[in-house]
């Protein structure tokens, strides 16, 4: 067995947070830059000329690359060889009230949906946790803003609509949303399971690099065929038209009931952040 501490989970995701906060991923970065050369519309051109310049602003002054400095979801992979030294829950969030404290980033958490007081440190985070093989601890923070995050979805199809009723979902969720997630957009699709992994599986598709085609050639089918519809939507960089909608779609399946359908949609905006780790146990 090795050891890690939950100072070293604290610290970690403290960095993680600050470095998510104003530094877009490479693929990220690389996937604007695609969208730029292939945008047919001169206004769309010039949205994506200026998310770009924003994003390098951001990265140079150490700023935020968006107000709203989202809800800090994490994804832990936890080695079946790690003792962990303390409690996860709460060095993963002392890292992410310190970060938003000391990074002066937004916070934007609220104790309870209902009587809507701010927590004042952005916490808690929401945590997933998997086992892995190993003697280490894989970490990855993801800020989710809410312009994109209220406008997912999930449906509870039958079997018979099959690949057509998911199509004509995932395209009403994108359509419906319009310009609310800053698009272009990268669209996590989750299928089977049931409605809670469903979602599940959506948000993780997001973690993906941007393009990676999916698992199997069902996913990687529906994947071509949904960004070739989203993006003859016409909605555009910044939702002012274009042909740039979306600048990937991930889908991430699962076995489901023979009854069932389920489908998830979860939407990420231009600024797709999200920063991860490895801490090794010793």
């Amino acid at each position: 067995m090795k050891t890690i501490t939950a100072k070293r989970i604290e610290d970690a995701v403290y960095q993680l947070c600050v470095d998510a906060a104003s530094v877009l991923p490479r693929d990220v970065r690389q996937s604007l830059e695609r969208a730029r050369t292939g945008e047919q519309s001169p206004i769309g051109r010039q949205m994506l000329d200026c998310i770009l310049e924003n994003a390098d602003i951001a990265a140079d002054e150490h700023q935020p690359i968006c107000q709203d400095t989202g809800l800090v979801v994490v994804f832990v992979r936890l080695g079946q060889k790690v003792f962990l030294e303390g409690n996860l829950d709460e060095a993963v969030n002392a890292g992410v009230a310190r970060a938003y404290r000391d990074a002066y980033l937004r916070k934007s958490m609220v104790a309870h949906p209902l009587n809507r007081e701010n927590t004042g440190d952005n916490t808690p985070a929401v945590v997933h946790v998997r086992l892995m093989e190993g003697s280490s601890i894989h970490i990855t923070v993801c800020p989710k803003g809410f312009g994109s995050e209220n406008m997912g979805g999930v449906a509870m199809l039958k079997p018979a609509q099959g690949q057509a009723g998911v199509i004509d979902y995932v395209l009403s969720v994108v359509d419906k949303a319009g310009a609310n997630p800053c698009p272009p957009i990268i669209v996590g699709v989750g299928l089977g399971g049931t409605m809670e992994y469903a979602a599940l599986l959506a948000k993780e598709a997001l973690l993906r690099p941007v393009g990676r085609p999916g698992a199997n050639k069902w996913d990687r089918e529906l994947e071509k065929e949904l960004l070739e519809k989203i993006n003859g939507l016409g909605i555009g960089p910044q939702g002012l038209g274009g042909t740039q909608t979306a600048l990937a779609v991930h889908v991430n399946s699962y076995p489901t009931h023979i009854a069932g359908l389920p489908v998830a949609v979860n939407l990420n905006c231009h600024a797709a952040r999200h920063a991860e780790t490895e801490l090794e146990g010793e």
